[in-house]
Protein backbone atom coordinates (compact mmCIF):
# COMPACT_ATOMS: atom_id res chain seq x y z
CA UNK A 1 0.00 0.00 0.00
CA UNK A 2 1.67 3.37 -1.08
CA UNK A 3 1.05 6.22 1.06
CA UNK A 4 0.54 9.55 0.52
CA UNK A 5 2.23 12.03 2.48
CA UNK A 6 -0.33 13.22 4.84
CA UNK A 7 -0.95 9.66 5.41
CA UNK A 8 2.41 8.79 6.12
CA UNK A 9 2.33 11.23 9.09
CA UNK A 10 -0.69 9.68 10.39
CA UNK A 11 0.53 6.00 9.84
CA UNK A 12 -0.86 5.14 13.22
CA UNK A 13 -4.30 6.19 12.58
CA UNK A 14 -6.62 2.84 12.42
CA UNK A 15 -8.05 4.56 9.25
CA UNK A 16 -4.97 3.55 7.45
CA UNK A 17 -4.56 -0.12 8.48
CA UNK A 18 -4.54 -2.70 5.56
CA UNK A 19 -7.42 -4.05 6.54
CA UNK A 20 -10.23 -2.10 4.09
CA UNK A 21 -11.37 -3.38 0.27
CA UNK A 22 -9.23 -1.06 -1.37
CA UNK A 23 -5.69 -1.68 0.37
CA UNK A 24 -6.34 -5.38 -0.26
CA UNK A 25 -7.30 -5.02 -3.40
CA UNK A 26 -3.92 -3.21 -4.49
CA UNK A 27 -3.42 -0.04 -5.93
CA UNK A 28 -4.84 -0.80 -9.56
CA UNK A 29 -8.18 -1.38 -7.82
CA UNK A 30 -8.98 1.81 -6.75
CA UNK A 31 -10.33 2.35 -9.86
CA UNK A 32 -12.40 -0.21 -10.35
CA UNK A 33 -14.38 0.02 -6.31
CA UNK A 34 -13.79 3.47 -5.84
CA UNK A 35 -16.42 4.51 -7.47
CA UNK A 36 -18.61 2.00 -5.58
CA UNK A 37 -16.57 1.83 -1.86
CA UNK A 38 -16.54 4.79 0.15
CA UNK A 39 -12.84 5.19 1.77
CA UNK A 40 -13.07 5.32 5.51
CA UNK A 41 -10.14 7.52 5.48
CA UNK A 42 -10.79 11.13 6.76
CA UNK A 43 -10.84 14.37 3.90
CA UNK A 44 -7.53 16.33 4.65
CA UNK A 45 -9.37 19.38 5.87
CA UNK A 46 -12.61 17.21 7.46
CA UNK A 47 -10.98 16.25 10.89
CA UNK A 48 -13.18 13.05 11.48
CA UNK A 49 -14.67 10.06 9.81
CA UNK A 50 -18.18 10.78 9.86
CA UNK A 51 -18.52 14.63 10.18
CA UNK A 52 -18.93 17.16 6.86
CA UNK A 53 -20.54 13.99 5.05
CA UNK A 54 -19.48 15.97 1.78
CA UNK A 55 -18.89 14.21 -1.76
CA UNK A 56 -15.05 14.83 -1.24
CA UNK A 57 -15.29 11.85 1.65
CA UNK A 58 -16.94 9.57 -0.73
CA UNK A 59 -14.92 9.70 -3.95
CA UNK A 60 -11.54 10.94 -2.26
CA UNK A 61 -9.54 9.63 -5.41
CA UNK A 62 -5.90 11.68 -5.61
CA UNK A 63 -6.78 12.15 -9.60
CA UNK A 64 -4.35 14.57 -11.53
CA UNK A 65 -5.66 17.85 -12.85
CA UNK A 66 -5.44 16.68 -16.20
CA UNK A 67 -7.00 13.45 -14.95
CA UNK A 68 -9.96 15.26 -13.68
CA UNK A 69 -10.23 17.29 -17.21
CA UNK A 70 -9.95 14.32 -18.86
CA UNK A 71 -12.72 12.52 -17.00
CA UNK A 72 -15.11 15.37 -17.31
CA UNK A 73 -14.64 15.85 -21.26
CA UNK A 74 -15.66 11.88 -21.57
CA UNK A 75 -19.20 12.75 -20.89
CA UNK A 76 -21.88 12.67 -23.62
CA UNK A 77 -23.23 16.06 -21.90
CA UNK A 78 -20.19 17.52 -22.53
CA UNK A 79 -19.33 16.62 -25.42
CA UNK A 80 -22.34 17.92 -26.89
CA UNK A 81 -22.50 21.32 -25.32
CA UNK A 82 -18.67 21.41 -26.69
CA UNK A 83 -19.97 20.88 -30.37
CA UNK A 84 -22.85 23.15 -29.42
CA UNK A 85 -20.23 26.13 -28.44
CA UNK A 86 -17.95 25.21 -31.21
CA UNK A 87 -20.79 25.52 -33.68
CA UNK A 88 -21.56 28.71 -32.41
CA UNK A 89 -18.44 30.10 -32.39
CA UNK A 90 -17.45 28.93 -36.12
CA UNK A 91 -20.67 30.46 -36.86
CA UNK A 92 -19.55 33.94 -35.51
CA UNK A 93 -16.53 33.45 -37.52
CA UNK A 94 -17.50 32.90 -40.73
CA UNK A 95 -20.39 35.57 -40.47
CA UNK A 96 -16.73 38.33 -39.84
CA UNK A 97 -15.57 36.62 -42.76
CA UNK A 98 -18.64 37.96 -44.65
CA UNK A 99 -18.80 41.24 -42.83
CA UNK A 100 -15.29 41.93 -44.02
CA UNK A 101 -15.96 40.58 -47.19
CA UNK A 102 -18.84 42.88 -48.26
CA UNK A 103 -17.04 45.81 -47.31
CA UNK A 104 -13.34 45.19 -49.84
CA UNK A 105 -13.81 45.89 -53.59
CA UNK A 106 -13.21 42.96 -55.72
CA UNK A 107 -14.11 42.49 -59.60
CA UNK A 108 -16.22 40.77 -59.88
CA UNK A 109 -18.22 42.10 -56.84
CA UNK A 110 -19.76 38.49 -55.97
CA UNK A 111 -16.58 36.43 -56.46
CA UNK A 112 -15.93 33.86 -53.92
CA UNK A 113 -12.75 34.48 -51.92
CA UNK A 114 -11.06 32.46 -49.33
CA UNK A 115 -10.45 33.55 -45.89
CA UNK A 116 -6.86 33.94 -46.20
CA UNK A 117 -7.63 35.86 -49.48
CA UNK A 118 -10.27 38.22 -47.29
CA UNK A 119 -7.60 38.79 -44.79
CA UNK A 120 -4.89 39.69 -47.63
CA UNK A 121 -7.13 41.80 -49.46
CA UNK A 122 -8.24 43.73 -46.11
CA UNK A 123 -4.24 44.32 -45.60
CA UNK A 124 -4.27 45.72 -49.08
CA UNK A 125 -7.31 47.85 -49.03
CA UNK A 126 -6.42 49.57 -45.48
CA UNK A 127 -3.14 50.03 -46.63
CA UNK A 128 -4.08 51.55 -49.57
CA UNK A 129 -6.81 54.13 -47.91
CA UNK A 130 -3.76 54.97 -45.09
CA UNK A 131 -1.93 55.94 -48.78
CA UNK A 132 -4.85 58.36 -49.86
CA UNK A 133 -5.01 60.27 -46.76
CA UNK A 134 -1.58 60.61 -46.64
CA UNK A 135 -1.68 62.55 -49.89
Amino acid sequence: MMLSPDQAADSDHPSSAPSDPESLAGPDARGLLGCCVSDPEPVEEGGGEGKGGGRAALHPQQLSREEKRRRRRATAKYRSAHATRERIRVEAFNLAFAELRKLLPTLPPDKKLSKIEILRLAICYISYLNHVLDV
